[in-house]
């Protein structure tokens, strides 16, 4: 299923998982509307998601300043970050066990 929140930022739910697609560029001017988007993923979408079990949320970022940042402020390491939308579904559990392809 996929979720816009706000023109940015679409967000693809894969059962308990939200991959967030981000702009290429990230600056003081779109930090608030980021911020909140990402928080609707997880008090919204997540919250309903994580009653039922146990949600996750993926980042794909395609931007190496983006990442940087990223990796400077340590969101890499609560986050799952993957270069594409394609990549960060890939890296899904399927229901048997394995990865989705």
């Amino acid at each position: 299923m996929l979720v816009v929140f706000g023109e940015d930022f679409p967000v693809r739910w894969s059962d308990q998982t939200a991959v967030v697609r981000l702009p290429a560029e990230i600056d003081l001017t779109i930090a608030d509307a980021l911020r909140e988007a990402l928080l609707a993923v997880l008090n919204q979408g997540a919250a309903r998601r994580a009653a039922a079990g146990s949600a996750t949320m993926r980042i794909a970022v395609t931007a190496p300043p983006v990442l940087r940042v990223f990796n400077l402020v340590g969101i890499d390491r609560l986050i799952d970050i993957h270069p594409s939308v394609a990549a960060a579904l890939a890296s899904l559990p399927d229901q048997t066990g394995g990865l989705v392809r």
